[in-house]
């Protein structure tokens, strides 16, 4: 099989993923104010973007624009990104950077702080090793890894509190925010629709979704929950959660893997070791008030393994369901009331 046809086979497989993620319930705004749904392209998935009211359409247009501007912000693939500048001054100075930029690396730092490194935006020199859907995924050599853990460290990433930048202190460090960016879309979109007036909103990047204004009926939006499937990219659906706002992003052992000697190794590595994180979790979904947030949280609480992760969920007012590969299913109590199981293999945990 070509690459060519390899990227269009992927490509189709998330668009799909992206559509059956939401389940739309329909509501009765009177003669029901109109929809607009849209789909583009932008971080690396296709964006599916479910908005009402007579803005709508000016919402969703300015939303992919925002999204769009932050993602030339962040993207690793452009050597004019802050991101790309910020790593390529490992080790030498403080460069300026853009206010969004700045801000976005606060709220991860703290996180990585929060969570004693479980979320690490510097693991760019290991994860780079392992090349995680790229042409050259592969296992790296132990030697390799050992070589370039010592590069990851979260406290080496300073950003200014009174000014808008940023440096690494030591070479061969870098920065990827590439497990936050999905989340990252969603509150641009929010925070789009929120200026242009839309009515009410659901927008799903990836695995994460973000929630605007809460339906003329009062009724609640309804989510499905799952674990990535290996290699397909479809959500194994479990269950599905009734919101009415809020953030919610999904993280788990197939949506990035590749198999390597009858091995399969997913691409949610543990900053300690460099190695996938394999503690018996299959996904972590996360429920938030940011959607930068719930990403974060959601590789951390993976990284961390169920129990150790409720202090941090307390910490940020955060609320998360977990899988394990055993097919049990563990929601946090400020989601028992929101959640259903759907699927008969799995088995909800008191």
């Amino acid at each position: 099989m070509t690459k060519q046809k390899k990227i269009i086979i992927l490509l189709s497989s998330v668009l799909v993923v992206l559509i059956g993620t939401v389940i739309f319930l329909w509501s009765k705004f009177g003669q029901r104010a109109s929809l607009y749904s849209c789909t583009n392209y932008a971080m690396g998935y296709y964006i599916q973007q479910n908005i009402y009211g007579e803005n709508a359409k000016t919402a969703a247009s300015a939303a992919a624009s925002a999204i769009g501007t932050l993602e030339n912000l962040i993207t690793l693939k452009s050597s004019d990104s802050d991101m790309a500048k910020l790593n390529a001054a490992a080790g030498t100075v403080w460069i300026p950077i853009h206010a969004k930029t700045a801000r976005l690396l606060r709220t991860v730092l703290a996180i990585a702080k929060d969570s004693d490194g479980a979320y690490d935006p510097t693991i760019l020199p290991v994860s780079a090793l392992w090349d995680f859907g790229g042409e050259n995924q592969h296992v790296p050599s132990e030697s390799e890894i050992s070589k370039y853990l010592r590069y990851v460290n979260y406290k080496d990433l300073r950003v200014s509190s009174s000014e808008d930048t940023a440096s690494l202190r030591n070479h061969y460090e870098g920065v990827t925010l590439d497990a936050v960016r999905a989340g990252a879309a969603c509150d641009e979109a929010v925070a789009a629709y929120r200026s242009a007036g839309a009515e009410c909103g659901i927008i799903s990047v990836g695995t994460s979704i973000g929630i605007y204004g809460q339906k003329a009926d009062g009724s609640a939006w309804s989510i499905a929950v799952g674990s990535p499937a290996p290699d397909s990219g479809y959500l194994d659906t479990f269950g599905e959660l009734k919101l009415t706002s809020g953030f919610v992003s999904t993280v788990g052992t197939g949506s990035c893997s590749f198999v390597s000697g009858g091995i399969t190794y997913h691409s949610l590595l543990n900053p300690k070791t460099g190695y996938p994180e394999n503690n018996g979790l299959s996904s972590v979904t996360v429920v938030s008030s940011s959607g930068v947030t719930s990403d974060a949280l959601a590789n951390a609480c993976f990284i961390l393994g169920r129990e150790k992760s409720m202090s941090l969920l307390k910490k940020y007012n955060a609320e998360a369901i977990f899988a394990d590969s055993d097919k049990h299913i563990f929601v946090t109590d400020g989601l028992k009331q929101k959640f259903t199981l759907t699927n008969s293999n799995y088995v909800l945990q008191s």
